[in-house]
């Protein structure tokens, strides 16, 4: 939708929003003594594309469109000004967008409306799960721990998982300025433990809803550099890093693996006393017993998550494609392949969240 023939003023445009910066003061070369303030967000409806918004005014309207509405939420934004963007000048500051044009909204005709969760589109929320970036686009947490200071300053990006969201810490700077930072710790099947520092303040608001060892983010636009202080590479936020992408989990929160399954009735068998749970028969001969996979999942889509989920015997085998008799090493080998799957193409999972991909 975002592909703009014209300069005009669009009526009304719906998305999500998938980014946001901080608001900011400039000094207004119209009005000596006074500032003009501004903020920036990124909205999104559809897999290709989204497009940046400027808002400009006095301090008190953009104050209040800025705490109006947070990453996540789906907007209609109404009569906003279609302006062809200055690529390089534009992408300095903010997010690359596939779309030559950008939004301004004005005090006097532009008009924002968040549209609450039980209004909003279910395709559009869907299009939080998908990145902006060529999804296999990405360095693992090994490969920029190995690659050490040649990476440093380097703009990439990163997929992992969230080991943990340290509370976020206020400071005032030299000239009194006030500003915060966040520390995230990523993870994924290469490293254990990886910094992220976030400084704006709806990126920590953000980090603050992920659920560590749970949400898998895909962070665009993160800059690498060599932490002095740790002597260790760390990613940060840079100008154009707006736009951290949740990923949907697939299996999580593997507690047990394998089971005893007695061979007669096919229930789980107590370790323990060697008593079949179901029908309290006692078995002392490993003949009588089968293993079988017990895991206990949560499965998630783009409507929310539902935990604890048990899934066994034949059907988890069906699921994993393979059956519990596997050797020690083999098991090991089942659990790096379930780490490491890889991302569906975006276009088809937007499709297939949205039920188009129905048949």
């Amino acid at each position: 939708m975002f592909a703009f023939c014209n300069l005009f003023v669009f009526q009304s445009i719906c998305g999500v929003v998938i980014g946001k910066t901080d608001v900011k003061g400039f000094p207004d070369r119209k009005n000596f003594g006074s500032e003009r303030y501004t903020f920036g967000f990124t909205v999104r409806d559809s897999p290709a594309y989204f497009i940046n918004v400027n808002a400009w005014g006095r301090e008190d309207y953009i104050r209040s469109l800025y705490d109006s509405f947070r990453v996540g939420d789906c907007v209609i934004i109404e009569n906003p000004l279609v302006q062809t963007k200055e690529v390089e000048k534009e992408e300095k500051f903010n997010p690359t967008t596939p779309s030559c044009y950008k939004l301004l909204l004005s005090e006097t005709h532009s008009v924002v409306k968040i549209c609450s969760r039980y209004e909003a589109d279910t395709k559009l929320l869907s299009l939080l799960h998908l990145p902006v970036k060529d999804p296999q686009d990405y360095y693992s947490l090994g490969d920029i721990v190995a690659n050490g200071q040649s990476l440093d300053g380097r703009i990439i990006n990163v997929l992992a998982a969230i080991r943990s969201v340290a509370e976020p810490k206020y400071f005032t700077t030299s000239d009194k300025r006030k500003g915060q930072r966040c520390e995230v710790k990523l993870y994924d099947e290469t490293e254990s433990c990886f910094a992220m520092i976030c400084w704006d303040n709806e990126s920590i608001q953000l980090a603050q809803t992920w659920i560590p060892r749970d949400t898998v983010i895909f962070a665009s636009d993160v800059r690498i550099n060599f932490d002095k202080f740790r002597n260790c590479m760390a990613a940060t936020q840079n100008p154009k890093h707006k736009t951290i992408t949740s990923m949907l989990p697939t299996l999580i929160s593997i507690l047990t693996c394998l089971v005893s399954c007695s061979s007669r009735c096919r229930y789980v068998v107590n370790e323990t006393t060697n008593t079949c749970t179901f029908c309290s028969d006692t078995f002392s001969d490993a003949k009588f017993v089968f293993a079988s996979f017990d895991l206990l999942v949560s499965l998630t889509d783009h409507t929310g998550t539902l935990p604890s989920c048990n899934l066994s015997d034949t059907a988890a085998e069906e699921t994993l494609g393979c059956t519990a008799a596997l050797s020690p090493s083999s098991r090991t080998g089942l659990r790096v392949n379930l780490l490491s799957c890889k991302l569906s193409d975006p276009v088809e999972a937007s499709q297939n969240l949205s039920g188009k991909g129905k048949k």
